[in-house]
């Protein structure tokens, strides 16, 4: 079978087709047939090793490889169908459309691969192409996961620092149908795709720094690594709530004084990507309530040109390399 692998940390160059071994399913696991893959950030952070935060980089290196990637196939997030069940596997049978997260296993940027049955992967939402799937559970996930933690109430406002990735897309849509007015905070190019998905209110930030507009609000979202934390708590309302998308390590001793000495919350508790949370989501995607946007679908050959696409912020939605099994 054919593979995205790399051999060594570096640019989207790195990145090539090569022949390895098809596998097959152990007790309890799936053969996968993957048709899409998301390409992300944070695979294009593991091919460079280059993260925007800085305080794992050690256990990191440790743990993908300290001279070399010891997982040489990326891909985390994938949408495809069941080619065939390992002994004990009754959740699913061959044929079946699945979609979700690989977890630290990855593999997906393959044309097969295997996963145990217990990872987090539902069937795919029937009014779905798999391009459009492969796209759902990094930002899905993610989104829903710290949208139920702010507890949103119905008209309460929610800025989303960083709108515009794969995160903060799904933040906008899933707050929106919670009943939230919602301000969506990016780039000015991504400003008629973010208030297309729901978004109420746009702030280009090269124009504008939120904090400084007198404006507050009952929820903010920072998906912005490097974005200010004082000015993040400064503009929320005095019971407001600060979601930590994507925290540095002082910001993380921060959140505790902040959630224990004011009346306002800090939460950084990151995204356990269960298969209920992934269920909630194709319910919504079924409904109507919430969609993935692609920007663009690569071929296997041009891994590497999605990589920098990712890279270059200028996306309008995600990036996804089709396996070209579909």
């Amino acid at each position: 079978m054919k593979a995205i692998v790399y051999t060594t940390y570096g640019s989207p160059d790195v990145l090539h087709i090569k022949e390895v071994e098809k596998p097959a399913p152990r007790d309890a696991e799936l053969l996968i047939k993957v048709h899409a893959a998301e390409a992300t950030k944070g695979d294009c952070e593991m091919r460079s090793f280059n993260f925007q935060v800085k305080w794992f980089w050690l256990p990191l290196r440790i743990a993908l490889g300290l001279i070399k990637p010891k997982r040489q196939i990326l891909g985390g997030y994938f949408a495809g169908e069941v080619e065939s069940v390992g002994t004990g596997v009754s959740k699913f049978q061959k044929g079946d459309q699945i979609f979700g997260s690989t977890q630290l296993q990855l593999g997906a940027y393959g044309e097969y691969m295997c996963l145990p049955a217990g990872h987090t992967l539902v069937r795919k939402p029937n009014n779905m192409s798999f391009e459009e799937a492969a796209a759902v559970p990094l930002g899905g996930l993610n989104a829903l996961h710290f949208m139920r933690k702010a507890h949103i109430k119905k008209g309460e406002k929610v800025l989303i620092n960083g709108a515009g990735g794969s995160i903060g897309m799904f933040a906008v849509q899933i707050a929106k149908a919670m009943g939230a007015e919602v301000t969506a905070v990016d780039s000015a190019i991504k400003e008629e795709m973010l208030l297309r998905i729901g978004a109420d209110h746009f702030i280009d930030y090269s124009k504008e720094d939120f904090s400084n507009n007198g404006q507050s609000y009952d929820v903010i979202f920072n998906m912005v690594a490097n974005y200010s934390y004082s000015n993040c708590v400064s503009s929320l309302n005095s019971k407001g709530r600060y979601l930590l998308g994507n925290p540095r390590l002082s910001d993380m001793l921060r959140s505790v004084l902040t959630s224990r000495f004011t009346g306002k919350s800090a939460i950084f508790v990151f995204a356990g990507e269960k298969e209920e949370e992934l269920l909630a989501l194709k319910e919504m995607i079924e409904e109507g309530k919430i969609t993935s946007i692609v920007d663009r679908i690569y071929p296997m050959e041009q891994a590497a040109e999605a990589h920098r696409r990712v890279e270059t912020e200028q996306r309008l939605g995600s990036i996804v390399i089709s396996m070209g099994t579909s």
